[in-house]
């Protein structure tokens, strides 16, 4: 079997679709259609494309490889590198279930869980009320502490026993978008917390757990908006509110600050969304400061990549939750590899799912029924592009 073309895409996703000379193709999806990074990983998709034309999709490794080594910026390129790595990958992997007709998850070790627990991600922009109310359209900000109880109450209803919440994401003062507080105040947030900002987020996640009661796991995630001192402070703050994990409390590139917030609270820490191949995530597993690893597998090098990284974090006794805040195939693709690990932590239901532009995107809806999980059946990873979603796309095709 040889590769034949690639079909970019850039839509509400970043996808690609390989061609095969036997007919069948694969789907696999960039990571970077949130964020400044959208139209260059659509361009390096294309810039890759070009590299594998003729290659046999069933040698995912001599792929990945080459892609890595003999590219010049593959080695140590970043995201927007890794990001294209993983959309070729993700599609191979896709391809090779499809001609062998069995799941992803089959070809990497087979189940070692049968369903997965997910949680509800991201609840400071709401859950389905607050989309709902906006017709599937867009995530609201939540800023008062009683709209946090009630957003948690409605994830609740939905069956679910774990959320995630950023607390510092909208500003105290709602007259203020948080693009615009970032621009005239980020250094207040940034470097120095001010008592009632720390004072507003630690309410927030009380209303959670007051919500909630003792059972429901909360997830507080910072998104690396503040400094190592900062986010020390605020995790000592909410120690009494039993946090399953601190995520991204600060920024991931110097892993010796992960090391100063552990010494100074008493929080589980993850991050993994910004940091890239095993070797991005090498210090965490030496040093040991993370329980929790969250590699995104559409950033971090697809399916073969995120497999060996979760490989390794089992040899540091570290959990595994895979980052997805991407479209159909990235949620398709995260489940077959979180259903062969046996460090499997618990899957991250974005809010962004419950989208119509999510729904739309794929073939396929899966979402969580009761807080679990089933991992698709399919062939392949069990998800393509809708043809509504590559009819409306930016279109690329490279053919050598």
């Amino acid at each position: 079997m040889k590769i034949t073309s690639v079909e970019c895409y850039l839509g509400d996703f970043i996808t690609v679709k390989v061609n095969t000379d036997e007919g069948i193709s694969g789907f696999g999806e960039a990571g970077l259609a949130y964020g400044n990074c959208w139209e260059a990983a659509f361009g390096q998709c294309q810039d890759f494309a070009k590299l594998v034309i003729g290659m046999d999709p069933f040698n995912t490794e001599e792929i990945w490889e080459h892609l890595h080594r003999h590219t010049f910026w593959g080695m140590g390129g970043g995201v927007v590198i890794t990001s294209a790595m993983a959309a070729i990958d993700t599609a191979c992997w896709d391809i090779k279930g499809k001609a062998l007709k069995v799941p992803v998850y089959k070809l990497i070790g087979g189940k070692t869980n049968q369903k997965l627990r997910a949680y509800a991600s991201q609840l400071q922009f709401g859950w389905t009320d607050l989309i709902n109310q906006n017709q599937g359209q867009n995530l609201g900000l939540l800023y008062d502490p009683k709209d946090y109880y009630e957003v948690t109450k409605n994830a609740i209803r939905d069956g679910y026993d774990a959320i995630k919440v950023d607390p510092v994401f909208a500003p105290t003062d709602p007259n203020f978008s948080f693009a615009e507080t970032w621009r005239t105040q980020g250094t207040h947030i940034r470097g120095c917390y001010r008592q009632h900002d720390l004072q507003r987020s630690v309410e927030r996640i009380a209303a959670c757990r007051e919500a909630g009661g003792p059972d429901l796991d909360i997830i507080v995630e910072i998104h690396s908006l503040l400094d190592a001192n900062t986010a020390a402070d605020l995790g000592k703050a909410l120690e009494p509110y039993r946090i399953m994990y601190y995520e991204e409390p600060t920024s991931p590139e110097n892993a010796s600050n992960f090391r100063h917030i552990k010494e100074k609270c008493n929080l589980p820490l993850a991050t993994g969304e910004r940091s890239y191949t095993r070797w991005g995530f090498r210090q965490f597993f030496e040093d040991r400061t993370l329980s929790v690893i969250q590699p995104d597998l559409c950033n971090t090098g697809g399916i073969t990549e995120t497999k060996k990284i979760c490989d390794m974090a089992q040899v540091y006794d570290m959990g595994v939750q895979i980052h997805v805040c991407g479209g159909p195939i990235a949620t398709a693709a995260a489940l077959h590899v979180e259903a062969a690990i046996p460090n499997f932590t618990i899957h991250e239901e974005h809010n962004a799912n419950l989208l119509n532009k999510f729904k739309a995107a794929g073939k396929y809806y899966y979402k969580p029924e009761n807080g679990y999980y089933e991992v698709p059946e399919l062939p392949g990873i069990g998800q393509e592009m809708s043809e509504e979603a590559m009819g409306n796309a930016k279109k690329k095709v490279v053919i050598e």
